[in-house]
């Protein structure tokens, strides 16, 4: 066995052990000990992907990556991996991409060595059955169809399309039943034969990286990787390579007008480049990105949107590989940005010319490596499964030392090597992807995979010359020092260490929760303010309105504020159904700026009538793009509405949003800050009496000037969030046709309602989510291939408990689903009655290792704090409650529980099926089966008024104990 002797640069606070082997097969390994983590994690990146896709089988090497799950020798029971992860409170997925597929999971950590020989032996012999092979291509099939209504996907498409057709970069990744059933079989070739040909040619140890992340000292987990992974075959396979280049002279210097699904204008200008992998310590991408993609004074998108042009650009670097590589500027476009594409394009020329001219500017590389380097060192750690991914898929890229750091970290300044990438960026190497529903019917051509109409036209590079010349004359310059750069990266001492929130002040007006940084050692916080508005939700017209307000806020506040994420402080001030919220995380050196500068922005608010007009269009989109959602995610909204007491329908709004007008807004803006609470949340490297006197701030400029904007509410006002109270021993079913004719997918949201927050339910639901998730996806979409998306999870709305089952299909109507999901729960019953007592405290251990799991970073944990304030729950210490009850539970008691409130037909059980089908299952028969009690819903509102609401936790019920 080789050990590199190669030292792996690591952050300064990371504490981790790191060690580099390589085993006799020529398997290379990271190990990484972690006494600390409540999560183990293994993640094998195989060095070959859908480019080594054999002509006329496309989508094969993502059809093996499906494969692998199923059973291997050593475990033939068919979906015994995935069953023993989930069981074990973990996860497990891949994916495939053009030169890489990637494996992995994370699981309890008591659970890790069972399951890394359980992943072992995907490498090793896996058995592929053939039943399982025709199942399985219907599984590819049914993700492709998932897909074939995605813009994304689409114009993903289209640009492999419009590409050599002897670069594999051309080819069609995914695989569909045409690709991997039909025509194999005409052609006399067996998929599963040529499935076991690419497995053996290709899946060779010396292709493979593996990560390991583990609790045990290093020696340990080398002795087990050795042990477990040894056995896998070499071939000395030499690593695929494809030299060349994707786009030849005629894919260049064109304009390909597309017709996109989703309503909106979209501009993607892409170049081919040489690939910044080859000068990564230089970060050529990196710093035109930064400069091309700035939004601050000066900068390109600075000026689109002061014309009205642009809502949004970025700018990077996308689709490479070793060989080549693309540079990308994706604009999104007003309509009257769509109108004026001409100037856009000459004025994005204009500004790349401006670089040119300016020369390599150090003092920008300068400042872009020093916030790359304290983002770096002060990175958050991550969940282990994210983090063995991104390092594995690393390793197949870079040296050793670099494993850790990829392309993070630019330090060498080269004016030659910048300079060169800019060149690139030129006329004559441009590739132009216009997207608009204004060019339906003015297209000439269909890609094949998606059937997306398209045309082309050629331009020429003084074409782009004319477009410059007639740009309008704005005044483009490189940005400005960026003043939020943090320069005190030091940790606050606070006296009291308090392990939950506490709150720390309440008034009339606000009430903070606060809590210290004890366990990341960070110089990071988090601080959250919820501005509860009645009159912000009190008619869909003060909804929009609402909505809008917090969008124009962030549009005034971008040029000012951007340089701040650019630095590592994020701020967002967003809608909620009831107000809106700021947000701040990050470096906590220059918050409290950020923030002074964000309440001033809301106290000050005046609408700028262009600006409106841009936003409400943008939102319009937005509401009539709600037809083109998948269908399972209409049935989740439709479930939504259902259920919250006080929410207005999307087409309500839509039909106000259209007649609104900036007066409007101007007339109720200082209606909805007339009356408000602030609920608030400070966390991390912030001392109490920062934290205090913020809100006090904020206090002070709301509710305390002369003439205050603010008064605190009237008692009747105070928030509450309602939940309908389904009827016990009802099924209720509010069936609806999917909203897009041409979506091919019904879907189906089986939902169960249980109880109002209490921890020895909540436990008990849990469990049974628990042991049910997987059997479920097996049973439901691995053996019936209902559908690709099918999934069982818990379901939290406001403290009400209960499950949901979400499955989409195009191959049956949401009936029969409806009946296969009654099916699957009659047939879990006997899994339960009949559980072993050794599994079942196997289950019970594993829940209680998923709530004693710390977490991970100060975002995540007070994502989870705010979640009980928001929901007014406020149990702080829930995880110490929920844990004593779950080691006193009995089987006995569980299967008391499925009986009562989940089992197919039970008297007390209370259940939702909400239903979108597909025009094709339109005529869909009922299956023969009982229905229980059932109660269709004609219409939604005249429902929810029909029905009793749980009590609000918010200011009342919420603080009692549990």
């Amino acid at each position: 066995m080789v050990v590199g002797k190669d030292e792996i640069m690591k952050p300064r606070t990371d504490t981790r052990e790191y060690k580099r082997i390589v085993l006799p097969n020529s398997l290379q390994v990271l190990l990484i000990s972690d006494p600390d983590t409540d999560k183990c994690a293994a993640s094998m990146c195989v060095g070959v992907g859908s480019f080594s896709d054999p002509n006329g089988l496309e989508g094969l090497a993502h059809f093996l990556e499906h494969m692998l799950f199923y059973a291997s020798e050593k475990y033939p029971l068919e979906d015994s991996y995935s069953t023993y992860i989930s069981e074990h409170g973990g996860r497990t997925n891949a994916y495939t991409s053009s030169e890489h597929t990637n494996y992995y999971f994370d699981v309890n950590a008591d659970c890790f060595e069972e399951a890394l020989d359980r992943f072992a032996q995907f490498f090793i012999k896996p058995l592929m059955s053939s039943d399982a092979t025709t199942r399985e291509i219907k599984a590819v099939d049914s993700e492709n169809q998932k897909n074939l209504l995605s813009d994304a996907w689409r114009v993903n498409q289209l640009q492999k399309h419009l590409s050599a057709e002897d670069h594999p970069y051309h080819k069609f990744s995914t695989g569909n039943w045409d690709t991997l059933e039909v025509k194999p079989k005409a052609r006399g070739i067996d998929t599963r034969d040529e499935l076991l040909k690419f497995y053996k040619e290709n899946y060779s140890a010396n292709l493979m990286n593996l990560v390991v992340y583990s609790k045990e000292s290093l020696d340990k987990i080398e002795s087990s990787v050795l042990s477990k992974f040894q056995e896998i075959k070499t071939i000395d396979r030499k690593p695929p390579s494809f030299p060349g280049q994707p786009c030849t002279s005629e894919h260049l210097q064109v304009v390909v007008k597309t017709v996109p699904i989703k309503r909106g204008n979209k501009l993607r200008i892409t170049w081919p480049i040489t690939p910044g992998i080859h000068h990564y310590m230089e970060g050529p991408s990196r710093y035109l990105g930064h400069l091309i993609g700035h939004e601050g004074e000066g900068s390109l998108f600075y000026v689109l949107k002061n014309l009205g042009w642009a809502t949004s650009l970025s700018a990077g670097e996308s689709d490479w590989t070793v060989d080549f590589s693309f540079f990308k500027v994706v604009i999104d476009l007003s309509d009257a940005g769509h109108e004026n594409v001409e100037h856009i394009i000459g004025l994005l020329f204009k500004y790349i010319s401006l670089l040119q001219q300016s020369g390599v500017c150090k003092w920008i590389f300068d400042e872009l490596a020093a916030i790359c380097e304290t983002s770096f060192h002060y990175q958050d750690k991550i969940p282990p499964m994210d983090y063995v991914v991104k390092i594995s898929s690393n390793m197949q890229l870079y040296p050793a030392k670099d494993w850790l750091v990829g392309s993070s970290l630019p330090s060498n300044f080269s004016p030659e090597v910048l300079q060169s990438i800019l060149n690139q960026l030129t006329p004559n190497n441009v590739r132009i992807f216009w997207e608009s529903t204004n060019f339906e019917g003015q297209t000439d051509r269909k890609e094949p995979w998606y059937g997306t109409a398209y045309s082309v036209e050629k331009i020429t590079s003084s074409i782009i010359q004319e477009w410059m010349k007639k740009a309008p004359e704005e005044h483009l310059h490189l940005p400005s020092p960026n003043v939020f750069i943090p320069t005190d990266l030091s940790i606050k001492n606070v006296k009291d260490k308090v392990n939950v929130p506490v709150m720390l002040r309440k008034s009339e007006y606000s009430r903070l929760y606060y809590k210290p940084d004890t366990t990341f050692s960070t110089p990071k916080a988090y601080v959250k303010l919820d501005f509860y508005c009645p009159f912000g939700g009190s008619s869909p017209e003060a909804n929009v309105l609402t909505d809008i307000s917090t969008r124009l806020l962030m549009d005034y506040l971008n040029e000012y504020a951007y340089d701040a994420q650019v630095a590592g402080l994020y701020y967002a001030i967003s809608h909620t159904d009831h107000g809106f919220q700021v947000t701040l995380t990050g470096y906590s050196h220059k918050l409290k700026i950020l923030l002074e500068t964000v309440i001033e922005k809301i106290a000050t608010f005046e609408v700028k009538p262009d600006r409106f007009y841009v936003i409400k269009e943008l939102v319009i989109k937005e509401y009539e793009n709600f037809k083109f959602q998948q269908p399972y995610q209409q049935a989740m909204y439709n479930c939504s509405l259902l259920l919250k007491d006080q929410n207005w329908h999307w087409n309500d709004e839509l039909e106000v949003l259209t007649v609104l007008g900036p007066e409007d807004l101007s007339r109720l803006y200082p209606q909805i800050l007339s009356r408000t609470f602030i609920e608030c949340y400070a966390a991390g490297n912030i001392e109490p009496n920062e934290a205090e006197s913020m809100i006090q701030h904020v206090e002070n400029v709301l509710f305390k000037g002369a003439k205050p904007l603010s008064q605190k509410l009237f008692p009747a006002q105070h928030l509450s969030n309602r939940i309908v109270n389904l009827e016990k021993g009802v099924n209720y079913c509010y069936t609806k046709e999917g909203l897009n004719p041409s979506d091919e997918n019904s879907a189906l949201l089986h939902y169960i309602q249980v109880h109002q927050d209490d921890f020895k339910l909540n436990i008990k639901l849990q469990l049974v989510a628990l042991i049910a998730k997987q059997p479920a996806f097996h049973q439901l979409r691995s053996v019936e291939q209902l559908g690709y998306i099918t999934v069982l999870m818990q379901r939290n709305d406001s403290g009400i408990r209960g499950v949901q089952f979400i499955i989409q299909s195009t191959v049956k109507g949401p009936k029969h689903i409806e009946s296969r999901v009654q099916a699957f729960l009659k047939t879990f019953e006997s899994k339960l009655y009949e559980m072993p007592d050794d599994e079942f405290k196997s289950n019970v251990t594993a829940l209680i290792e998923m709530k004693l799991e710390k977490h991970k970073n100060l975002r995540e944990e007070s994502g989870y704090y705010w979640r009980e304030i928001q929901d007014g729950t406020l149990k702080f210490d829930r995880k110490e409650y929920e844990v004593e009850a779950l080691k006193q539970l009995t089987k006995a008691e569980l299967i008391q529980f499925y009986d009562e409130h989940i089992k197919a037909g039970a008297p007390q059980k209370k259940a939702l099926s909400v239903q979108v089908y597909a025009t094709a299952h339109s005529g869909e028969e009922k299956p023969d089966i009982t229905d229980y009690n059932l109660v269709d819903i004609e219409d939604i509102f005249s429902f929810r008024r029909s029905r009793p609401l749980y009590g609000s936790f918010k200011g009342g019920i919420g603080h009692v104990k549990l």
